[in-house]
């Protein structure tokens, strides 16, 4: 059960990551985690080829260690859906955060819907695992049936928690998305 526990919160989490990727009205350096730059033969994240940091609740800096890399780095940013222009001064790249028009902030919960459908479809495929686990332990280690349906109850009663955890935080980065 703790294997179980354990990768439906992995799941839960990784749904988090992808949450805190997704752009609010307010910078957050989290938000540039999932865009990559074909760097030194790779692609490499952008949080390691600067520094980030924001420098007020509207603009977020990096501070590029590789001049060579300003114009990967540019495009990289564009081409992302964040829908931020990055306006370079030096080795410096600040990225401006607009504020939301209405229409982006429904697209954005649209995407978080799509992130939490996704991982109610991993939270119960990690249930149908298990549950098959357990009838097969029932074959090999002969278990009664109650122990089975007990067993089965306990993953559904974790499976139920998960989801109702996902929903919950959704609705908490919905109202976040939504806040002007």
């Amino acid at each position: 059960m703790s294997n179980l526990v354990d990768k439906m919160n992995s799941a839960v989490s990784h749904f988090e990551k992808e949450l805190n990727s997704l752009r609010t009205s307010r910078a957050n350096p989290s938000m540039l985690d999932n865009i990559f730059v074909d760097a030194y033969g790779s692609r490499t994240p952008l949080n390691q080829l600067g520094n980030i940091s924001v420098q007020d609740a509207s603009t977020i800096t990096i501070q590029i260690w590789d001049s060579s890399l300003i114009k990967l780095i540019e495009d990289a940013i564009s081409e992302s859906n964040l829908g931020i222009n990055p306006q370079t001064d030096g080795q410096l790249i600040r990225l401006p955060i607009p504020k939301l028009s209405e229409e982006r902030r429904k697209e954005i919960i649209k995407i978080a819907s799509e992130f939490a459908e996704n991982c109610k479809v991993a939270i119960r495929n990690i249930r149908r695992d298990f549950i098959e686990i357990s009838k097969n332990e029932k074959k090999d280690l002969n278990l009664s049936e109650d122990d089975l349906k007990r067993k089965l109850n306990e993953i559904q009663k974790i499976t139920d928690n998960n989801i109702e955890n996902i929903d919950k935080i959704l609705e908490l980065k919905k109202t976040d998305i939504l806040k002007v």
